[in-house]
C-alpha cells in the first residue's frame, strides 16, 4: 500500500473523523467564551491559544487531504466548504478585515461535513431548493398582489403598517408568521373596516396554512429520497461484498474438489 493510500484511509477513518468532530465543537464552546468578558479577563489567554489550536488543527487536516486527494479534493463539494469556512478563519484582523473575524463562528458548520445525518439533511434541502423555488415565485406573487391591495385599502388609515408597497409587505410577513397578527394589526386595522378580515383570512389561509407547508412537504420528501437513495446504495454495497465472498468460496470449494481428483 502507498503512503498516500495510508494517508487515505487515516484521513477517512472514524477514529480521525470522531476526533475533528470533538475539536469542532470545543471551538464552538471556545469562540462562545470569547463572547464573555469576565471568562476572558481570567483566562483569556488560555481560550486564545485552545483557539490558534483548534484552528491549527482544521488547517493540518486540510493541508493533508489536499496531499492525499490532490485534484481530486476539489471535486468534493463538502471538502471546498472546508476549505472556504477555514480560510474566512485565516483573514487578518488587521487591515479593515476586522469585521470579517466574526465570521469565524462559521467553522461550527464544518459539523455539517463530519456528521452523515445532518450532511444527509443539508443534501435533502439542497436537492428540495429547485422545487422551492417554484414556491417562492408563487409566494412572491402572492406577496405582491395581496401588498397592493392592502396598501389601496387600508394605507391611508394605517400608513405606519400598510403606507406604502415594502410596509405592506413587511406586515404581510409579519401576519403570516402569526406574530402578533391578530391584536397587533388585524383587530385594530377592523375598528375601522369592519370588513377587513375578508382580506386577511384568506391571505393567512393561503400562505400559512399552504403554502408554507407545501415547502415543509418538499425538503420532507427530498429527505426521504436522499435518505432511501443511501440506503439502496449500502444494500448494493453489501449483496457485492457477499457475491464476491461467495465467488471466492466457491473458487476455494472448486479447487478443492480438483486437488481431491487429482
Amino acid at each position: 500500500m502507498s503512503p498516500m493510500q495510508k494517508l487515505t484511509e487515516f484521513l477517512e477513518s472514524n477514529r480521525v473523523r470522531n476526533f475533528i468532530l470533538s475539536v469542532i465543537l470545543l471551538n464552538a464552546v471556545i469562540l462562545g467564551l470569547e463572547t464573555s468578558k469576565q471568562v476572558m479577563e481570567r483566562v483569556g489567554g488560555l481560550i486564545l491559544f485552545l483557539d490558534q489550536l483548534c484552528l491549527a488543527i482544521f488547517v493540518a487536516e486540510l493541508v493533508a487531504k489536499l496531499i492525499a486527494y490532490r485534484t481530486r479534493f476539489f471535486r468534493n463539494g463538502w471538502n471546498i466548504f472546508d476549505f472556504i469556512i477555514v480560510g474566512i478563519s485565516l483573514v487578518p484582523a488587521a487591515q479593515g478585515f476586522s469585521a470579517l473575524r466574526a465570521l469565524r463562528i462559521l467553522r461550527v458548520l464544518r459539523v455539517i461535513s463530519v456528521a452523515p445525518n445532518l450532511r444527509r439533511v443539508v443534501e435533502g434541502f439542497v436537492t428540495a431548493l429547485p422545487g422551492m423555488a417554484s414556491v417562492f415565485l408563487l409566494m412572491a406573487l402572492i406577496f405582491y398582489i395581496a401588498a397592493v391591495m392592502a396598501t389601496k385599502l387600508f394605507g391611508n388609515a394605517f400608513g405606519e403598517w400598510f403606507g406604502t408597497l415594502g410596509a405592506s409587505g413587511y406586515s404581510l410577513f409579519q401576519i403570516m408568521t402569526l406574530e402578533s397578527w391578530s391584536m397587533g394589526i388585524v383587530r385594530p386595522v377592523m375598528e375601522v373596516y369592519p370588513h377587513a378580515w375578508m382580506f386577511f383570512l384568506p391571505f393567512i389561509m393561503v400562505t400559512t396554512f399552504a403554502v408554507v407547508n407545501l415547502l415543509v412537504g418538499l425538503i420532507v420528501n427530498s429527505m426521504q429520497d436522499a435518505h432511501q437513495e443511501e440506503s439502496v446504495a449500502s444494500t448494493d454495497a453489501y449483496r457485492l461484498e457477499v457475491n464476491a465472498k461467495l465467488d471466492a468460496l466457491e473458487a476455494k470449494l472448486d479447487l478443492l474438489m480438483a486437488t481431491r481428483k487429482d
